[in-house]
């Protein structure tokens, strides 16, 4: 890729123009990567800095607000994220499919997230004995047939606003690699690792 090229080279970012990025010192794009909450930032060559902070950037829609929640559909970053959350597909509403089978994908979209359990008729539940503070404790999917006696079932509302509230990731797959449906999830909070 040419850096003197004008305009957006990264894929994904249709109305991010990349020029400004490339006319910054490696150290400022490094400093704008930090606040955006990309991992790693400080092993990157600047080619690969800008790159990372126009995708956060314009896939945020906010001017790099990306980690402030409210189930935009954007992945949230943060200096915990794991390698998982690195390699997997964003996915930024349910018009968005997986690239192949067996797929790794995250998103924060609520109607993704929803659509997801309801295809696998689960309900949004938490772990009785886990809450703190009136809070939602652990957050899990009640699957039917594979014992969820000890879960208890809350509102979607509620499931949603803790999901939000903790700046979890949903880490999924849609299908196996065989293409038999996943009921695989992972809740991840990139400010601490297993939460």
């Amino acid at each position: 890729m040419a850096h003197d090229e004008p305009g957006n080279q990264t894929p994904d970012t249709p109305d991010f123009d990349e020029s400004e990025l490339d006319r910054m010192k490696v150290d400022e794009l490094r400093a704008k990567a930090d606040e955006l909450g990309i991992a790693d930032a400080v092993g990157m060559h600047k080619g690969d800095l800008v790159k990372a902070v126009a995708k956060a950037s314009a896939g945020s829609g906010r001017g790099g607000d990306r980690d402030s929640g409210g189930g935009d559909g954007g992945m949230r970053t943060g200096p915990d994220s794991s390698k998982s959350l690195r390699y997997a597909q964003e996915i930024t509403s349910p018009d968005d499919d997986p690239e192949r089978p067996g797929r790794s994908l995250v998103t924060t979209d609520h109607d993704v997230i929803r659509q997801w359990a309801e295809k696998r008729k689960a309900h949004p539940a938490t772990v009785p004995g886990t809450e703190h503070g009136g809070h939602l404790g652990v957050l899990r999917f009640d699957f039917p047939g594979y014992g969820g006696d000890d879960l208890r079932h809350v509102e979607w509302d509620e499931w949603f606003a803790t999901f939000d509230q903790r700046r979890l990731n949903f880490i999924y797959q849609e299908e196996r690699s065989d293409g038999s449906p996943s009921n695989f999830f992972r809740l991840e909070n990139p400010d601490r690792e297993d939460a």
